[in-house]
């Protein structure tokens, strides 16, 4: 370590002891009480942030929003990863619940002015709201299930709050297909319906949920938030990701505003680095984090299957929609086959953690499947059979199911225990930042290759790439529905090495266990000798044997006997 690095480290060790400990392990009873509440939360959450694929033919119809309608997903993303990033450090600060609440209580703000856009602009400026609200939503749910639950046991609710990720990307669609398709309603009643739900839920967490909040001033606790870093990380993203979004279709790459949004987003991410290394007191992205292979490797794995997986819910409902001619109903009963297998394996995998405390073979696993499931997309025509369709995306589910909570299980394992909440919000932040890079450039891919694909005579018709034009002759429409089979399958081509290059950086994870890196350096002899007293006096009075010995030599072998024991057989009450 040189010697420019170790004040910026100590500096930040100095704040970061100062936060406040926000773990409080709670009686089982309890814990399933707080849990199903936010869980009922964060199941509305993604049915908010993925139901709307299905609708968007419908809502650029209705807004006359053409092209531009693809800013629907792209700015709740980019809204949902500005502010992912902060959300760890201000719940150290001012506390879990009191963010988490603020959050739900936005979410439900921003629906309300979705459900009443009367332009595209608003549209998009209303699900920004929602974006940044998601984010929280999503990222304190699983900051506070990893301060209630220990370790051992996360793995099992992770993969519960996994199975309502899929659960959400099931009901969502459907209850917006639903609406778009009903006469006496429209894609309006969607975000009507979502509303209330966040507020009912808002209103359970007010009174269920513990309070961590940490004591003092909140004047002193306003100067520890990373502003710097907030300012510096906001405009590269901004600056960046808004020229992807719209260079080629909206203005020309060689524009000055596309130029221009680039340089400054390209200086503004060298100084966010820079803040978080060298200035910030607590760094919304602590530098040391990268220091682990393991880490490292598994932030570039959420990004790029951030990448991946929300360019495939929003391109297989068009796909469907597009090519295959069904009812946006019909396409989110299609989806069924990604979304159903993803919550089951979700479930099972977190099961499978918790009982053997391991994961790195459940995350080869989950990205075999996934790379298989996305070369099987590239195979998909005019004429692809139904089965086909099936079969890749219950194959891709299966992956999802094995990748999305077990990375953050073993995150979690790799990390320090004063890192747990912003390691939870980095990978969230990275995830996030993936989706909404994938959203852009996948649209810009998509229009391209539309452009490319079309006959010259049908060119001109063509006024949005997310919805076929009307009144076509049937030889037309054979032709279009042959130019959006080909894009799309352009942008399933571009996933498969993606989603490869995640299977190749299972290489320099480590299946360390459940067991914390401070735990086992922080466990003195004296605390292994009372360590050791526990074990066998549990041993005695739970089996009455004479192996107790064997078994708390194990015991101890495998990281099992932690400070938290106390508290672990409360939860087991």
């Amino acid at each position: 370590m040189s010697d420019t690095e170790k004040p910026a480290e100590s500096k930040q060790a100095k704040a970061e002891a100062e936060l406040h400990d926000q773990t409080n392990l709670l009686p089982r009873a309890q814990l399933l009480i707080v849990f199903a509440t936010m869980a009922s939360a964060f199941l509305v959450a993604y049915s908010d942030q993925n139901g709307i694929a299905v609708a968007l033919p419908s809502m650029a119809k209705d807004l006359n929003a053409g092209n531009t309608i693809s800013w629907t997903g792209t700015s709740s993303m980019v809204a949902n990863t500005v502010f992912q990033v902060l959300y760890g450090r201000l719940s150290d600060i001012f506390g879990r619940k009191s963010i988490y609440l603020s959050a739900v209580l936005l979410l439900a703000i921003g629906d309300i002015l979705c459900a009443t856009a009367v332009n595209a602009p608003m549209l998009y400026i209303a699900r920004g709201l929602s974006g940044i609200a998601t984010g929280g939503v999503n990222s304190l749910t699983m900051m506070v299930v990893s301060d209630i639950v220990t370790l051992q046991e996360r793995g099992r609710y992770q993969g519960i709050l996994g199975s309502c990720i899929g659960l959400g990307n099931t009901i969502g669609p459907f209850l917006s297909a639903a609406f778009t398709q009903s006469s006496k309603t429209s894609w309006r009643g969607f975000f009507f319906l979502i509303s209330p739900l966040m507020l009912c839920s808002g209103i359970a967490s007010f009174f269920l949920l513990p309070s961590t909040m940490p004591k003092g001033q909140g004047l002193k606790k306003a100067k520890l938030i990373d502003w710097w870093g907030l300012a510096t990380g906001s405009v590269a993203i901004i600056c960046i990701l808004i020229p992807l979004s719209g260079g080629g279709s909206y203005f020309a790459w060689n524009s000055p505003l596309v130029i221009s949004m680039l340089a400054v987003g390209g200086i503004a991410a060298v100084a966010f680095v820079v803040v978080e290394w060298k200035v910030s007191k607590l760094p919304m992205v602590p530098m040391a984090m990268f220091k682990s292979k393991a880490v490292s490797a598994i932030l570039v794995q959420n990004f790029l299957f951030g990448y991946c997986y929300y360019a495939e819910l929003y391109f297989i409902p068009l796909y469907l929609q597009n090519v295959r001619g069904v009812t946006p109903l019909e396409s989110a009963a299609l989806l069924i086959s990604l979304v159903i297998p993803q919550a089951i394996f979700s479930v099972g995998s977190g099961f499978y953690i918790t009982k053997f405390s391991r994961y790195g073979e459940v995350i080869w696993f989950g990205f075999i499947c996934w790379t298989l499931g996305a070369g099987l997309l590239c195979v998909w025509g005019t004429s692809t059979n139904l089965g086909v369709i099936i079969v890749a995306q219950v194959i891709i589910g299966v992956g999802v199911g094995n990748v999305f909570q077990p990375c953050l299980i073993a995150l979690q394992a790799h990390s320090t225990k004063a890192l747990r909440a912003v390691v939870i919000s980095n990978r969230n932040f990275l995830r996030a930042l993936g989706g909404a890079v994938g959203l852009a450039c996948s649209s810009q891919v998509m229009q391209s290759a539309l452009r490319k694909a079309l006959p010259d005579d049908l060119k001109s018709l063509v006024q949005s790439s997310y919805d076929l034009p009307k009144n076509l002759t049937p030889e037309q429409t054979i032709q279009m529905q042959g130019a959006y089979a080909q894009a799309s399958r352009t942008v399933f081509i571009y996933m498969t090495p993606i989603i490869g290059l995640c299977l190749i950086l299972c290489l320099l994870i480590k299946d360390r266990g459940l067991s914390r890196k401070e735990e086992r350096q922080q466990n003195k002899p004296e605390d292994q000798v009372d360590a050791r007293q526990q074990v066998f006096n549990r041993e005695v009075r739970e089996l009455s044997c004479a192996s107790c010995s064997s078994e708390e030599e194990r015991s101890l072998e495998e990281g099992r006997t932690e400070k938290v024991d106390g508290n672990t057989k409360a939860q087991e009450v």
